[in-house]
């Protein structure tokens, strides 16, 4: 598969602190890619960049074979092929059904497409009798979802999950899951890449891994790899439970 998503020695400092060190990897368009390590590692910042909210103080981002710089021309184009879901839901004050014809009124499609695509996505997540309900009197796990569904409405080619599953029951978490994969189905050229601590998500989902500790990749491995040989004693320990600090 060809890349769709590239850092070249990439570091992001925010004043004096590093937030991320030389990072320097590929993922591969239709992979799943999981990036994992403890708070304040890194994670969320190299998702961030990625989705063209950051700029890089040193390196470069290559988004399908093609160096985008953040606040570009360019970059705006880019973004509109990216959806990203955060840990925490956040929701337009708006119905539901707002919220999620919202991503692509912005993108210009029309009004008649618009309602059949919602339509059809509220149905499938079972909630078309909750459409003119404000989506802020949802409850957290169905908040979430809503969140997914705009996410992937437009039918991102890249798809960032920022601890999507974070703090929900397991019940949601599935129900997550679930919209991951029914939407790696639909294109096996999508790609996706999910931030997460909970190992046995990364376990269930992700093709590759990478561990990133105080900023920097300390390794990047397949999940069998990654999980039951990985060459470095912190990802190991890491795996296990253990504290390497």
């Amino acid at each position: 598969m060809k890349p769709a998503i590239c850092l070249e020695g990439v570091s992001k400092k925010y004043d004096q602190i590093v937030a991320l060190r030389d990072a320097s990897f590929t993922v591969s368009k239709g992979e799943v890619f999981g990036i994992v390590g403890p708070s304040g590692a890194g994670k969320s910042t190299i998702l961030r960049i990625v989705d063209l909210l950051e700029a890089p103080t040193e390196g470069k981002l290559l988004i399908d074979g093609q160096y985008v710089v953040a606040n570009s021309v360019r970059a705006e184009a880019v973004r509109r092929k990216i959806g990203m879901v955060l840990q925490k839901p956040v929701v337009l004050n708006r119905s539901v059904a707002n919220n999620l014809g919202y991503s692509l009124m912005i993108r210009g499609w029309n009004e008649d497409r618009i309602a059949e695509v919602v339509d059809a996505e509220l149905r499938r997540l079972g909630l078309n009798g909750r459409r003119k309900t404000n989506a802020r009197n949802l409850s957290g796990g169905e908040m979430q979802r809503l969140c997914f569904a705009r996410a992937a409405i437009h039918d991102p080619s890249i798809l960032l999950l920022d601890e999507f599953a974070a703090n929900l029951d397991p019940t949601n978490v599935a129900l997550l899951e679930n919209q991951v994969q029914e939407f790696i189905r639909k294109d096996p050229n999508r790609t996706v890449v999910i931030v997460t601590h909970n190992m046995f998500q990364a376990k269930r989902m992700c093709t590759r891994i990478a561990l990133i500790w105080d900023g920097e990749i300390v390794e990047i491995a397949d999940r069998k790899k990654f999980f039951e040989s990985p060459d470095d004693a912190r990802t190991a320990a890491f795996v296990g439970g253990e504290s390497i600090y």
